[in-house]
């Protein structure tokens, strides 16, 4: 935030010691940490409500409107593995789970094929 190295903070340690002196330096930077944690602590606050504002007004969805939108071939590359697994998903060739005693597809097959064959055979006789 401040861009502060440690020369920096030794100069100021050293600064603070001569100026405040050292029997009230811890005090003082107890009173600095209080302070720092309040200042963040506020922050912490305001960003939060500012993500609640945005999530309230819909900005997070135009954002990422604007993000596919500039980014074009992710965005394409993010539709096809969707595709990819709604595909997947709906497969027709996997068989399907039943109980017993209920026919699945392949049984209904089977038993029109067998009606077909004895029609026959019995239009033959």
């Amino acid at each position: 935030m401040f861009d502060l190295g440690w020369m920096e903070l030794l100069v100021i340690g050293v600064v603070a010691l001569i100026v405040v002196g050292p029997k009230d330096l811890p005090g003082m930077f107890r009173t600095v940490g209080q302070f720092m944690g309040k200042a963040r602590g506020m922050a912490r606050e305001f960003q939060r409500t500012m993500d609640a504002a945005a999530d309230e007004t819909g900005l997070k969805e135009a954002t990422k409107g604007l993000q596919t939108m500039s980014d074009p071939i992710g965005s394409a590359r993010s539709s096809v593995k969707d595709f990819a697994k709604s595909v997947a998903g709906d497969d027709a060739s996997k068989p399907e789970k039943t109980d017993k005693g209920e026919k699945t597809d392949g049984d209904a097959l089977k038993s029109d094929t067998d009606k077909a064959a004895e029609t026959s055979s019995v239009e033959k006789s």
